[in-house]
């Protein structure tokens, strides 16, 4: 029960935790504590934050796979 709402939550969220991961070369479960430890310490900011830079991967996924598709022609 425990898996399958980890893996619903990792598949449908944004993957910020997982591009900084990679990004910087930190544990992916450790930013997520991050996250979390640090939105009840500063009321939700970094909250703000997440949802922040899930819109900028989201758009900036959508514009790299547009230009791949326009240099296939």
């Amino acid at each position: 029960m425990l898996q399958r709402i980890l893996t619903f939550f990792e598949r449908y969220s944004f993957g910020v935790c997982t591009y900084l991961g990679e990004r910087f070369n930190i544990s992916i479960s450790k930013i997520r504590l991050f996250f979390i430890y640090s939105s009840f310490l500063a009321v939700g900011f970094p909250l703000i934050f997440y949802f922040f830079a899930g819109i900028v991967l989201d758009i900036r996924n959508f514009i790299k796979r547009k230009h791949t598709g326009v240099a296939d022609l």
